[in-house]
């Protein structure tokens, strides 16, 4: 099933990512294959991905590392140097309180979900909330969420701080990582995911402190926050629309003006002012799906070509050697196998 990306839900993958999960010896490109995603997902710290494509990411983990501790050690094995940037900066703080803060604001760039806090009676409740529509977080990015806050707070105060207690919807592990890690009582199978800890831990000093290093970074932070919040582009837009055409099988310039509530003649005239044509994007479209489809090996290269909509395989084969130089087979062996 293919959707409409919204500026929502975006975000991008840093390299530094996919090096944390290589570090732990698991291939990130079994990963972008298991997952089903463009394999420039690796190579372009540009790329953006959507909120259920990195939920495939994490799933793909979970699946691959067969360590259902994997997305802790991550974040614990990970040195404070090759952490994503959001991370990076907020290890500069005044305190735990302005580190969570930075932490909260620039974390958007590599993960679309918000992190909640509220405190009452001396304890601040950390929860984590996706935008609407998504389904229920992975446990390996709730792992990882929490963790990558009691780091920040480890790391920034010098301190081994200690949660008053976690709940987390997964179930129980078959290893002790998670308890010995979060050193709290830890409830499984809760009702939702929850991180307590104790609110004065908030206020204590971060031993890094350096407020010119922040001076310096943020620009470029909120420059970045800028620009994957930044309205889908209109290409985008019928990109998207062109995918669920093909699942439909009905690729037509006339059934993209409809959908996009357009006369044909004005949606060519908008497409001509950015500097394209229907053509152009509906092959743009059959070149992202086909790496999809490519992935599953269970399809034969034929029905790889009719799912795209191409009249005949050779006119899919010579499409394909001018996006890859390979033939589509060449290219699923070397880089769809699972």
């Amino acid at each position: 099933m293919w959707y409409l990306q919204t500026s929502a839900e975006r975000c991008k993958l840093p390299s530094v990512f996919w090096q944390s999960i290589a570090q732990l010896g698991l291939d990130p490109s079994l990963i972008q294959q298991h997952a089903q995603l463009p394999r420039e997902l690796l190579r372009d710290d540009a790329a953006v991905v959507s909120s259920r494509q990195l939920f495939a990411v994490w799933n793909a983990i979970e699946a691959l590392s067969e360590d259902q501790a994997f997305a802790i050690k991550m974040v614990r094995d990970t040195p404070s140097a090759k952490h994503k940037m959001a991370f990076l900066a907020a290890l500069y703080a005044a305190d735990f309180r302005d580190a969570i803060a930075r932490y909260s604001r620039f974390k958007r760039l590599c993960s679309p979900d918000r992190l909640c806090i509220y405190e009452r009676q001396g304890r601040a409740v950390f929860t984590i909330q996706w935008p609407s529509d998504t389904e229920p977080a992975p446990y390996f990015s709730v792992d990882a969420g929490f963790a990558l806050v009691l780091e920040l707070g480890r790391r920034g105060t010098g301190k081994h701080l200690v949660p008053v207690e976690l709940n987390l919807r997964r179930p129980t592990p078959d290893s002790e990582t998670h308890s010995s890690y979060f050193g709290c009582p830890i409830h499984y199978g809760a009702e939702r995911d929850e991180l307590t800890i104790s609110a004065a831990d908030l206020d204590l000093p971060f031993i890094q402190h350096n407020p010119d290093v922040l001076h310096m970074m943020t620009p470029g932070l909120v420059a970045a926050i800028r620009e994957i919040e930044a309205p889908v582009g209109f290409s985008e837009q019928v990109i998207e629309v062109l995918k669920r055409a093909l699942a439909a099988g009905r690729p037509s310039l006339q059934y993209l003006a409809q959908e996009l509530l357009k006369s044909e003649r004005t949606l060519q005239r908008r497409l001509a002012s950015e500097g394209t044509t229907f053509s152009a994007l509906l092959n743009e479209t059959r070149r992202q799906v086909g790496y999809h489809l490519l992935a599953d090996t269970t399809l034969e290269l034929k029905e790889v070509a009719y799912l795209l909509g191409y009249e005949d395989v050779n006119s899919y084969y010579r499409a394909f050697r001018q996006w890859e130089k390979v033939s589509p087979g060449q290219w699923r062996f070397a880089n769809a196998r699972v």
